[in-house]
């Protein structure tokens, strides 16, 4: 096998270096075809390897704590990544022969295979092997037309083609059997990336889908026409959000003997004079310019250190906008009162106009509300935020937006 894979190495090494703009249009998506079967072929031949050596135990016999592990340090992979390629290997040594020799055979993609397995298992529990072999037919054949997503809602109905005279008794037994595979596929993985940053990947079932589609849904929404956020960009903001009201809400399981809280470190003179970062408790740095923001918000347990690294200050309560204080400014501002803004007061932090670390005092005049997506517009660009003659919020444009700078007011709640 080793030297057959070596042959297929250079054959594909004597394709890289030829020019595809040089192929007519026929032969390009000739190319592309085959190109594609080929990968799904070598995809049946590497999860029949990585099945093997999962087997064997190889990846504990050479020192690692699982095949996962070894995998991402042989393949430099990532974790999710490694075990993924762990499942999919699983999977396909447990899907029927004919299933396997159309991967092999290049017929059927790695995820049209875990559908079908899936469905066939189903099958089997339902109606017995014959009927399931007869279904296994019908999805190799459906995988020639359909992509996985698609291929996954048409085998709910597998058995109205295969055994039709059990279908309807048969569906609830289905129903079950994918809420059993919804539940035991649920995940969520965090892998850390470089600057603090971290990479979501998962699947959620259908109810947590739902809740999470409820609550990102509305903020997800265009800000106002100030909002040039992609849709992407909006969802990462609606779910920190999310996150924040959860930690205003002071319901969250106790850490540490200490309710929920995020812990920023800094220097004072960092924090003065906007030069240096500072540190959450995860380990994880920040610019200044975060720093200052999340020192806003009521949720954030700010720590200074002098020069010497002693602490001056945990969380002093005269600087954090809450209690009475902040159901004041929900009366005056109604809302996120930059202009164009209608997020209610619950998605909103507390902004001072003076940041307290130059001096500024904790108190309704020096307050704002501003949402998680105008908080970070204030802090990183050139608007300026003031209080009117009627001591509420006006907004100042950069002179690139408006040469004039006009104030601009939010009307979109109600006043008092």
């Amino acid at each position: 096998m080793v030297e057959e894979l070596a042959q297929a190495d250079d054959a594909v090494a004597a394709c890289v270096g030829d020019a595809a703009w040089a192929l007519a249009e026929d032969e390009l998506v000739a190319a592309l075809d085959a190109a594609h079967r080929l990968e799904q072929r070598l995809a049946a031949v590497k999860l029949a390897l990585v099945r093997e050596v999962d087997g064997r135990g190889t990846a504990v016999a050479q020192g690692a704590s699982s095949t996962a592990v070894w995998l991402r340090e042989r393949l430099r992979l990532t974790i999710p990544a490694a075990r993924r390629l762990v499942d999919l290997a699983a999977c396909v040594d447990a899907a029927p022969t004919a299933v396997r020799d159309a991967l092999a055979a290049g017929a059927v993609s790695v995820e049209q295979v875990r559908v079908i397995a899936d469905t066939v298992s189903t099958v089997q529990t339902a109606a017995g092997p014959e009927v399931a072999d007869n279904a296994v037919a019908v999805l190799v054949d459906w995988a020639g037309q359909f992509d996985p997503m698609l291929l996954r809602k048409l085998s709910t109905r597998i058995l109205d083609h295969v055994a039709p005279d059990i279908a309807d008794s048969a569906a609830a037994a289905a129903l079950d059997a994918e809420d059993a595979r919804a539940t035991r596929d649920r995940h969520l993985t965090i892998s850390e990336q470089t600057n603090g940053r971290l990479r979501l990947t998962g699947t959620l079932d259908a109810e947590t889908a739902t809740l999470l589609r409820a609550a990102i849904d509305p903020l997800s929404a265009p800000a106002g026409p100030d909002d040039n956020r992609c849709a992407g960009q909006r969802r990462h903001d609606a779910l920190a959000d999310v996150c924040r009201l959860a930690l205003r809400a002071n319901e969250l399981p106790d850490s540490g003997g200490d309710p929920a809280q995020i812990v920023v470190t800094t220097s004072y003179d960092g924090l003065t004079r906007q030069l240096s970062t500072g540190v959450l408790d995860l380990g994880l740095r920040l610019t200044p310019d975060t720093v200052r923001r999340l020192a806003c918000d009521a949720t954030i347990l700010p720590a200074v250190l002098g020069g010497t690294g002693q602490v001056l200050d945990v969380g002093r309560q005269r600087r954090l906008i809450s209690g009475p204080l902040r159901r004041a400014l929900v009366l005056r501002d109604g809302g996120c009162a930059f202009p164009g803004c209608d997020r209610p007061p619950r998605w909103c932090d507390a902004h001072h106009i003076h940041h307290w670390a130059d001096g500024g005092p904790t108190n309704l005049d020096n307050a704002v509300l501003l949402c998680g997506h105008h908080h970070r517009h204030i802090h990183h660009n050139d608007w300026t935020v003031r209080l009117g003659d009627d001591s509420h919020p006006e907004f100042i444009p950069p002179a690139w937006l408006d040469p004039d700078q006009l104030p601009r007011r939010n009307h979109y709640h109600r006043r008092t």
